[in-house]
């Protein structure tokens, strides 16, 4: 609000509080600089739409994340859909939509689904609409007709019809089927648009393909280079962990990363890079050309001379936003003041990593992409933004603003309004020379929607409305004891300038719209650039770890039926223990395909084991590796009976589960796979190393070739402090039971509890009153001492 002097001589009155400016409306609080760059993000929630028909399944899933929806051309599957169970261990979707007329397979399933009470992290929930819905026609209808913001509105119905069918498969038709009742589903349950206008429909940024087929099939043809691996292995192995997030504002958001390969192997600045590298940890894969292609983007950043780049990228990297989102937001014209900032500077990092990507070998293909798909669309967009956002003025009026020089008609309306005060001022003190004299000031304002208006402050005599009323001023309103007039001037202010502030905004909000749809027309080369950022994020992530924790690169063999590892360590408890022993493990061709490990209690077996798994994991999604050398053959799959999962809600005992998990391998298990099991069974083959000092036992932690002659559990009882005499009475037992002869008691205990039953006894024959009539002795004989005698004698 400005206000506006009086005439000299009667006291000048200040301001009316709540009234807005002359040139600009009172502003909100806005965030500060630091609010502009991060915010809290709403949690992704993925609604997945399957149709199962003749051995093919149709998938199709919505990702509120990127707005984006994604989905996989028909595949087959076996009847009992592992396939899908294997898809939705993966995505987690909050809703299941299907069709209500189902074949007896997909009923099954959908009936075990529903009943996963104990499924984590939530049992997705189930809907079915009518099969019509799903029909072949309409869906191709909902498809073709759909409002998207990555369609130019230039394009003409025939181009938008051929360049949807570059992107989405209709001639798989269990996909364009799934698609259609996707969209329905979303259409009725207007996701991520609950609350607004019925005419604004759902995002879509974009369509996404992707194949997952699975590694296990009883037909050859099903065979992919996906590496199969269960939930109970990824947490045994610590693969992922989840734990409580201590901090009491981020209960609602649930869980953070534990100690885990996961957690020490995120070193992504964005978080796309981080989502990539939890997708490539859940996708382990065989294709060699993938993996080395990773390895390779790894080893030259490892280079000492690429140091300084490497750091380089990873600043740049962590100016990547959420870009889906400030997408998203602008589809619904919800954008924010600082998602324009975020935008920029996103774009701007993502020119710096194309002139950074430019100078590096062109040989490596991640950099050659990079270079090329970083389009000038990049530079256009970046060079929009900064030559019409205000970013100084959009954040002290919380609101787009735009730049001098960009609209004259908006340039000249500012300059009106920022004149205002001081004209203002000379137009109340006209005003005063022809009010009551009574009246000691006056000021003229300007409040957006209502237009200007005469302020003078209230006098003691104006008690009742009707005291409010003065000749040739209209009464509008008291506020704050100030009394609020429209005159003949301010009218004529009212017609002469109008609502200047109203203007000003509903030609800035203009023009933002024409910012905005310029910006989702390039969105591809935006949805590019957070693809080809992840995947330099990932990798410059995995080199960091591997040069802090002096990882090597590994080597594929497919002809290996096994793996070699030289020396290798538990990438986990390396960091944990004060020191740690390497270990070399070889499994395959000459070296035999079994491996038993034996050894005494606390010696390593179970790290061991788990060591081999990790370090054949980590090769598998292109990661160095924690050993000299390392050598992997063809791995389809990792099976472990590590751990029991225990649950009550399983309604198993637990030998039970142990019993699954090892079937589960055994089903599903080729010469290809790598199983590992702890404490099922006994064998003996190669052993952990120890050594007696004494009566005190020293672990070597080495694997050496051999059998263990002992298990050494009296160290192990003696180390959790059980009594001396116990552990003694073990050691006894067990030299009697290996030497086949019988177990008897002790007969120190055996005297000390005769002396106590005697003792008892003896009590109660001194407790006998002979003098009382109702003693029967008889009684007391055949209850009381003869069953005693039996333990004294």
């Amino acid at each position: 609000m400005a206000t506006v002097g009086a005439t000299p001589g009667r006291t000048p009155q200040g301001p009316v509080p709540g009234a807005a400016s002359a040139s600009f409306a009172s502003p909100a609080p806005v965030p500060g600089p630091g609010e502009a760059e991060e915010e809290e993000e709403e949690p992704a929630e993925i609604h997945l739409c399957v149709l199962w028909n003749s051995g093919y399944l149709g998938i199709a899933y919505y990702d509120t994340s990127d707005s984006t929806i994604h989905f996989m051309p028909d595949a087959p599957d076996h009847e009992s859909l592992k396939l899908l169970q294997r898809v939705l261990d993966e995505i987690n979707p909050r809703t299941v939509v299907t069709s209500a007329k189902q074949d007896e397979s997909m009923t099954r399933f959908l009936g075990k689904l529903a009943s996963q009470e104990h499924r984590e992290p939530k049992r997705p929930e189930l809907i079915f609409l009518p099969s019509v819905d799903f029909g072949l026609e309409i869906s191709k209808q909902r498809l073709l007709s759909g409002n998207y913001s990555f369609i130019p509105d230039s394009m003409t119905t025939t181009e938008k019809i051929l360049f949807l069918s570059s992107i989405i498969p209709f001639d798989c038709l269990l996909t364009v089927r799934a698609l259609g009742g996707l969209l329905k589903f979303l259409g009725r349950r207007r996701i991520g648009v609950e609350l607004e206008d019925y005419n604004v429909s759902v995002p879509i940024l974009g369509f996404k393909k992707f194949v997952f087929h699975l590694p296990f099939c009883l037909f050859s043809v099903l065979r992919t280079h996906l590496v199969s691996i269960d939930q109970d292995t990824y947490g045994v192995l610590q693969i992922f962990k989840s734990e409580s997030h201590p901090s009491v504002y981020k209960v609602a958001s649930g869980l953070k990363e534990g100690l885990s390969l996961f957690g020490i192997l995120n070193r992504c600045r964005c978080k796309w890079g981080e989502k990539l590298l939890r997708l490539w940890f859940r996708r382990p894969t065989q294709d060699l050309g993938e993996l080395n292609s990773r390895l390779d983007v790894i080893q030259f950043f490892l280079l000492p001379q690429n140091l300084d780049m490497a750091q380089m990228l990873h600043r740049l990297l962590g100016h990547i936003k959420n870009v889906p989102l400030i997408l998203k937001r602008m589809k619904l014209s919800h954008t924010k003041v600082s998602d324009w900032q975020v935008l920029y500077k996103t774009v701007y990092s993502a020119l710096g990593l194309r002139d950074a990507c430019r100078s590096l070998p062109q040989s490596i293909q991640l950099f050659q992409d990079i270079s090329q798909e970083f389009s000038d669309d990049l530079h256009h967009i970046a060079s929009l933004i900064g030559k019409v956002v205000d970013f100084e003025g959009s954040l002290a009026e919380n609101r787009f603003t735009v730049l001098p020089n960009i609209d004259p008609e908006i340039d000249e309306k500012k300059r009106r309004l920022m004149g205002l005060p001081s004209f203002l001022t000379e137009v109340a003190r006209k005003e005063l020379e022809n009010l009551d004299s009574r009246i000691p000031s006056c000021s003229v304002i300007y409040i957006p929607l209502i237009g200007f208006l005469l302020s003078i402050p209230r006098l003691p005599s104006m008690v009742e409305a009707s005291d409010f009323e003065i000749e040739g001023l209209d009464f509008m309103f008291l506020s704050e004891e100030k009394l609020h007039y429209r005159s003949a001037r301010t009218k004529e202010l009212d017609a002469l300038l109008g609502d200047l502030h109203c203007d000003i905004r509903d030609q800035e909000t203009l023009l933002m719209y024409q910012l905005q749809c310029q910006v989702l027309a390039r969105a591809a080369v935006l949805t590019r650039v957070l693809d080809l950022a992840s995947r330099l994020d990932v990798l410059l992530a995995l080199a960091s770890a591997a040069r802090d924790y002096g990882y090597s690169r590994p080597c594929y063999s497919p002809r290996l039926l096994g793996v070699r590892i030289q020396n290798g360590r538990h990438p986990l408890m390396e960091l944990c223990a004060r020191t740690f022993v390497p270990n070399s493990a070889e499994c395959g061709g000459d070296k035999g395909r079994v491996k038993v490990i034996t050894g005494p209690n606390s010696s390593g077996k179970s790290i061991y084991l788990k060591q081999v798994g990790l370090i054949t994991f980590m090769a598998l999604v292109g990661s160095f590796v924690p050993a000299e050398e390392a050598e992997i053959g063809a791995v389809d799959a990792i099976f472990t009976r590590i751990h029991s999962c225990e649950s009550i809600s399983l309604g198993l005992s637990t030998f039970m589960i142990d019993l699954n998990q090892v079937a589960k391998a055994v089903n599903n298990a080729t010469e290809q796979s790598l199983v590992l099991i702890d404490e099922f069974g006994k064998g003996t083959n190669t052993t952990m190393e120890t050594c007696e000092d004494g009566n005190d036992l020293v672990f070597f932690y080495q694997v050496c070739e051999g059998v263990a002659n002992a298990s050494h559990a009296s160290h192990t009882a003696a180390q959790a402090g059980l009594p001396d005499k116990l552990i003694a009475r073990g050691k006894e037992v067990s030299d009697l039971i290996r030497s086949g002869k019988s177990i008897k008691p002790v007969k120190e205990l055996l005297k000390e509890k005769q002396m106590e039953n005697c003792q008892i006894l003896v009590d109660k024959f001194l407790k006998l009153d002979l003098e009382d009539p109702n003693l029967d002795l008889d009684i007391f004989m055949s209850q009381e001492v003869l069953p005693a005698a039996t333990t004294i004698l």
